[in-house]
């Protein structure tokens, strides 16, 4: 059985192992929750076998499926959980792409951390994306802060029993402009989740008992989503991933 460590070098050189860890995803991740609580500390790295985990965008389905079923257990709420997810995107900040074992392991380490405190400047700061799309961090910040505002603009005006239909945030006056669409169908990290890599990536199936397909006709095959190869992914395609997460049904 193969196993991945997290080592650290101390101020005078000196190497040690922190932990071991079954699972590239869940070492890479541990390495987040550690940056993430330390900034600026001690280099944390994982030696252990080359990845990728993570190879296909079914990989990541069932991954985020298993995180939404762990975040609805520990009875985590979405803002709490976006803001975990915030904080220890911070280390990966630098880099242009990332691997699919390192998407993973972000949002795997934003389960596993307590968030961030949420800071009332965001309901009034322009979040607005400056070009066309998301494209670098800046922009997915500016997305994840967005919906961070307004799940906080919800919590002052709740959008009621009908919110599983889709509600609109309230963004009362004195708010700032933001960079997502107005439109919210998902308010609990798991279906936030399963909803994310689902209308970004695919790779689900209907036995997977989180998505309900049209009934299929005679003769035909259960509904399903192709599963194709993921290599790199950037931060523009974890902002429409987290678009995804707000709004695809």
């Amino acid at each position: 059985m193969h196993t991945w460590d997290v080592m650290r070098q101390d101020g005078a050189g000196t190497t040690s192992r922190v932990t071991a860890h079954d699972s590239r995803v869940s070492a890479l991740a541990h390495v987040l929750v550690l940056e993430g609580d330390a900034p600026h500390g001690r280099p944390y790295w994982v030696e252990g076998p080359a990845g990728p985990a993570v190879r296909t965008n079914r990989d990541l389905y069932l991954h985020f499926l298993h995180l939404g079923q762990e975040a609805r257990a520990a009875s985590w709420s979405l803002s709490a959980f976006l803001r975990a997810l915030w904080k220890v995107s911070a280390p990966l900040s630098g880099r242009a792409e990332l691997e699919p074992d390192d998407v993973a392991a972000m949002f795997t380490a934003a389960s596993a951390t307590p968030p961030a405190a949420f800071d009332p400047a965001w309901r009034a700061k322009d979040l607005s994306l400056p070009g066309g799309g998301p494209e670098g961090y800046a922009d997915w910040e500016r997305v994840v802060l967005s919906q961070l505002a307004d799940l906080e603009d919800f919590l002052a005006a709740p959008p009621g029993p009908q919110a599983r239909f889709g509600a609109d945030a309230p963004r009362p006056d004195g708010a700032g402009r933001r960079a997502t669409p107005p439109r919210w169908l998902n308010f609990d990290p798991a279906t936030y989740l399963e909803c994310a890599v689902a209308g970004s990536l695919g790779g689900w199936d209907a036995a997977d008992g989180a998505r309900v397909p049209l009934p299929a006709g005679p003769g035909e095959t259960p509904a399903r989503s192709y599963v194709r190869a993921i290599t790199t992914m950037t931060w523009g395609d974890l902002a429409r991933i987290a678009v995804c997460g707000q709004m695809y049904e």
